[in-house]
């Protein structure tokens, strides 16, 4: 069963220059007569893309080429300028840990936000609260606002609000990069059970080995546009080749 279809997805972003373009800037350049619309920039391109439940998936390319834009657009950060996405079954993306929280609020009041963002009742966040903070070594923190915390305490959390929640869909953006060693082994061991289990897995790496020998399928993008979708080893190779001329 089908569990995402992207038709014809095309995504317009405004590029990071003209996001840094304050407003006192644009209102001296209107009335300077320098004004100009914003350029933009097009990230993605007529996606069309299928998944199947269970799927484990890889996306790969260079540096800049819409990967993580994609994974965007599938968990419903970004709308997409043109084209449709479905997506059936409870989704938890990983792209940027932490990014939904608040920082004001304590770490259990943005556990019990963050679940209920990915559709769990405060009731079951709450169940869920020890096994959270334990998982990321925050036990002592329960109370202190986010803002309190380093950007890798951030991370944790993060990483074991939606890892914990066991969701149908799991997305992931390199996020193995996070915390020490002993940390990074955790994050590794807990993600392999997703491996192992039902759920479907898109992961955006640079690891190609890793592709190579977890995912079944790789999807490589090159300047916002699906090159070649295929069985992972030959996608790689094919990636590979086109990146060594």
């Amino acid at each position: 069963m089908e569990v995402i279809r992207l038709d014809k997805v095309s995504l317009w972003r405004r590029t990071q220059e003209e996001f840094s373009y304050d407003l006192k800037k644009t209102i001296l350049s209107v009335l300077e007569g320098k004004y100009r619309k914003p350029a933009k920039k097009l990230v993605l391109d007529k996606i069309n893309l299928v998944v199947e439940t269970g799927e484990k998936i890889g996306i790969i390319g260079a540096n800049g080429s819409g990967k993580s834009t994609l994974l965007k657009v599938i968990s419903g950060i970004l709308q997409p300028t043109t084209g449709s996405v479905r997506v059936r079954g409870q989704i938890a993306p990983l792209i940027e840990l932490g990014a939904g929280f608040d920082p004001e609020i304590s770490v259990m009041d943005n556990i019990l936000l963050y679940g209920i963002l990915l559709g769990f009742s405060r009731a079951e966040m709450r169940e869920r609260a020890q096994s959270i903070l334990e998982f990321a070594e925050l036990q002592d923190f329960t109370l202190v606002p986010v803002k309190g915390l380093s950007s890798g305490m951030v991370a944790r959390l993060g990483f074991a609000i939606a890892t914990d929640v066991q969701p149908d869909i799991l997305i992931l953006d390199e996020v193995l990069s996070v915390g020490d060693e002993s940390f990074k082994n955790k994050c590794k061991q807990r993600i392999d059970k997703f491996w192992d289990g039902t759920a479907t897995v898109l992961v955006v790496s640079h690891a190609m080995e890793f592709v190579r020998e977890s995912c079944q399928r790789a999807i490589w993008i090159n300047k916002g546009q699906i090159k070649f979708c295929g069985d992972a080893c030959e996608t790689v190779d094919r990636y590979l080749s086109f990146v060594s001329q």
